[in-house]
């Protein structure tokens, strides 16, 4: 076979873990959510107490772990990730939990019972495009991650703080991957935490990649047909988990307290 036709997934690749029990499956989640938070922090997605990922428990599959209120996204461990439920509500924990984290992800849950988890945060490349109101062109390869696959949320009304609010996100979230919240910053899901980090991650360096070449010129769009292609080879929810998997190597190795 030439090389250049091989599959861009080849089968001895690793593929996401399964679980035997509930706990375990648990477990795994909120190790994920507490690594996905501490690499925001390493790649600078800290504002403040601005931000929050979430990720649906197994079990009780209209609650979800978040980071709590205040904590900075450098400190989490999974014993400090509370556990809330559909009312808003600290069932596991002792902190508060951030109203705009319930207010948006709550209703983000709801509306895609296929996602396990949600990103968002208050990033410097993220939020300087979304005042621009528009989507991502597929100017790099990357970039073809989100072709067709991201909208944008183009009603600021200030911080999200009502469920009716997150309900609109949702719908203009749709079926997608990402949406830009103009005048706010990005937000991305996933069918594990580790996709839907690695998207943040990714749709924030896009932002940042069409920002500087546009601010030097016009940049060279692919075109639709390639892009699509693209699409398929790097913009699935496998190649999502699996570029988080080095990711999440690292924080462990670097900051092996996250796991307590």
């Amino acid at each position: 076979m030439n090389p250049s036709t091989l599959p861009l997934v080849q089968p001895s690749l690793p593929q996401p873990p399964t679980f035997d029990r509930i706990d375990q499956e648990r477990l795994h989640r909120k190790q994920r959510l507490a690594a996905a938070l501490r690499l925001f922090a390493h790649y600078g997605f800290d504002e403040g107490v601005a931000g929050h990922i979430t990720a649906r428990d197994p079990e009780l599959t209209d609650h979800f772990w978040v980071n709590p209120f205040g904590v900075y996204f450098g400190h989490i461990r999974v014993s400090d990730l509370l556990l809330v439920n559909h009312k808003g509500e600290v069932v596991e924990g002792d902190r508060p939990v951030n109203a705009a984290a319930f207010a948006i992800h709550s209703q983000i849950h709801l509306a895609r019972p296929d996602i396990v988890a949600a990103a968002h945060a208050h990033s410097l490349y993220g939020k300087a495009w979304s005042t621009l109101g528009r989507l991502l062109d597929p100017i790099t390869q990357d970039a073809c991650s989100f072709y067709e696959d991201h909208a944008v949320f183009d009603d600021y009304t200030g911080v999200v703080l009502s469920t009716e609010e997150g309900q609109r996100i949702g719908a203009a979230l749709g079926d997608r991957k990402a949406v830009i919240l103009r005048n706010h910053g990005l937000l991305t899901v996933g069918q594990t935490v580790d996709e839907s980090a690695w998207w943040f991650i990714a749709m924030d360096r896009s932002c940042q990649a069409q920002l500087a070449a546009e601010a030097v010129g016009k940049p060279v769009a692919i075109d639709p047909e390639t892009a699509r292609l693209t699409f398929t080879q790097v913009g699935s929810p496998y190649m999502g988990w699996f570029c988080f998997q080095s990711l999440y190597d690292k924080m462990v190795r670097l900051q092996p307290d996250l796991l307590e």
